[in-house]
């Protein structure tokens, strides 16, 4: 019997379809009880042995709690990147050569403010609207209801030709869903996380991914040992930073950065242009 969380049932076509025409969409009962269930707990581990406090400035909350940097933090954040019913649709949003951005955690606790409204690629300096560069996702760790700090959206912002103005206020509405849920966005669009107005927390897990050839918000190559790295599946490796995108971008001396991490050995890559003159990686020696 199919669960809630079963791959097969989420409609990647129409969660796509959504993310083009509004700039997000809601990937319900995505995760499975069980992995949500365990990452609370290492979260909270991680709270408290890290002794985490609020950064206190506007942007980042001054009574939520975020935790940076996880995938180096234990090997259960590393089934995140990769979950089958969410990695899909971002790499429709982006493609295959997608990268980790960051993964952290965002733990709003009672009393605190809205964010301010922003997007998430505001600081790439491009004209927009332009294609993706970033996709992030909101993982509900708990419901995210209207008074309990669901973030705020404003639909259809992807396709604007500016960024908001930081500290502006602005008409948004909830992206409520249920714990297990996931929300999925376009970087351009107008967003923030919203304020809570209850005695308990509203927790997220921010992971958050970018195209190839845009730099990551958290270093992945020195955030992470590199003795961790060498552990991890081979696609994890790919979207932390160790691959190759478009057959030429990231290479080490004409070789995969993963190859030379686990010292594989690879043979060495020679750049040729194709027919089109596009630059293609052809086997030698």
């Amino acid at each position: 019997m199919s669960s809630p969380s079963d791959p097969r049932r989420v409609d990647v076509d129409g969660h796509v379809a959504e993310i083009a025409g509004r700039g997000w969409t809601v990937i319900e009962d995505a995760i499975e009880p069980d992995f949500i269930d365990a990452l609370a707990g290492e979260l909270a581990r991680l709270e408290r042995e890290l002794e985490v406090k609020p950064a206190d400035n506007s942007f980042e909350g001054h009574k939520t709690l975020r935790v940076y940097n996880l995938l180096a933090r234990g090997q259960v954040w590393w089934r995140v990147p990769v979950h089958p019913s969410v990695l899909p649709v971002v790499e429709r949003v982006l493609d295959r050569g997608c990268l980790v951005s960051s993964l952290s955690s965002i733990n709003i606790g009672p009393g605190e403010v809205a964010q301010p409204i922003h997007a998430d690629d505001q600081l790439i300096p491009i004209p927009k609207p332009h294609p993706p560069t970033v996709c992030n996702t909101m993982w509900a760790m708990t419901d995210f209801t209207e008074v309990n700090g669901a973030t705020r959206i404003i639909s259809g912002t992807h396709l604007a030709d500016t960024s908001p103005n930081y500290g502006q206020t602005y008409e948004s509405e909830p992206a409520v869903m249920k714990k297990g849920s996931v929300l999925v966005w376009h970087g351009s669009l107008w967003h923030g996380g919203g304020a809570n107005d209850t005695e308990s927390r509203r927790v997220g897990i921010a992971m958050n991914y970018c195209a190839g050839y845009i730099r990551q918000q958290e270093n992945q190559q020195l955030g992470i040992p590199p003795a961790l790295v060498a552990r991890m599946p081979e696609r994890l490796q790919e979207l932390v930073g160790y691959g190759i995108y478009s057959a030429l971008i990231g290479h080490i001396d004409k070789q995969s950065p993963a190859s030379l991490l686990a010292g594989a050995g690879e043979p060495a890559r020679a750049a040729e242009p194709d027919e089109t003159g596009r630059m293609v990686w052809d086997v030698i020696g």
